[in-house]
């Protein structure tokens, strides 16, 4: 994840801020952080990973377990989390060498990112991409104020995927891993590239309006340390109110009372029952 000039970090998640004024807007993936259910996933993913480490390290384990095993639960009930925040701080670092690569710009040496950047310099160099006249936009801020939302996308560019060779506007987000095959597509995936098609306006490096560019293709380029894959997702209207749905679930959980004892009628202490709202 890349940090966007307008996100901002809160209690609930990412929100944007608008630079035209107004309430804050809620981040895409925050909505798909919240609402989308990846725990069928993550959980046989972060015992793996404990069951590995104790596989690995049996000895220095058993030690650990003796004489500190407070100290090892807390230790290895930490272990996906630690391990999460790596994957995210890489998958960072190679979106902002992804951005350098597009632009022209300058990057410092990252020999942990060189393998993915090598991927996606390989993509561009398969799909013949001349960048100034291909790329229509890069790391660029979208919002839908009606709806309430924003994010960031990766890539707005040309391809020669029509018929006969016709170019069509794609929109792109690139996805990393260190692990899993460059065909793996995740669920929340496709809510995450409609939000974006489906923008109003983007926002330009003075903070001012245009239109958003308006992609006929959508797909995340999955890019791994020795391969890589361009995944076409669906993102039309259904998936777009399907989205929706996940938005306003958000926003009722984000804005929902923590503390229900709060608003108990004072005339019933101890009561377990209220009608629903």
């Amino acid at each position: 994840m890349t940090d966007p000039r307008h996100a901002v970090a809160t209690e609930r998640g990412r929100y944007y801020t608008d630079p035209a004024g107004g309430p804050d807007l809620i981040s895409v993936t925050n909505v798909t952080g919240t609402c989308v259910n990846k725990s069928f996933a993550l959980v046989p993913w972060g015992a793996g990973l404990v069951a590995d480490h104790v596989i690995a390290h049996p000895i220095e384990t058993a030690r650990r377990a003796r004489q500190e095993p407070t100290v090892l639960r807390r230790w290895l009930a930490g272990l996906p989390n630690r391990r999460r925040d790596t994957a995210s701080n890489l998958g960072t670092r190679v979106h902002h060498r992804a951005h350098a690569i597009v632009i022209g710009a300058p990057f410092a040496a990252d020999p942990e990112v060189e393998p993915y950047a090598r991927q996606l310099a390989r993509w561009f160099a398969l799909w013949r991409v001349d960048f100034d006249r291909d790329v229509v936009a890069v790391e660029t801020t979208v919002l839908h104020r009606r709806y309430g939302y924003a994010g960031t996308g990766d890539l707005w560019i040309w391809l020669p995927t029509g018929p006969g060779g016709a170019r069509e506007l794609w929109l792109i987000d690139y996805k990393t891993s260190a692990t899993k095959p460059a065909t793996v597509v995740y669920e929340d995936q496709p809510f995450q590239l409609a939000a974006y098609r489906h923008a109003e306006v983007a926002l330009l490096p003075d903070d001012t309006d245009t239109p958003a560019p308006r992609p006929t293709r959508t797909g995340v380029l999955n890019l791994r340390p020795r391969s890589h894959r361009l995944m076409e997702l669906p993102t039309g209207p259904a998936v777009f109110r399907a989205f929706l749905g996940a938005l306003n679930t958000a926003k009722y959980l984000h804005s929902a009372p923590s503390d229900y004892s709060s608003i108990l009628p004072p005339w019933a202490p101890g009561s377990t029952h209220r009608e629903a709202a």
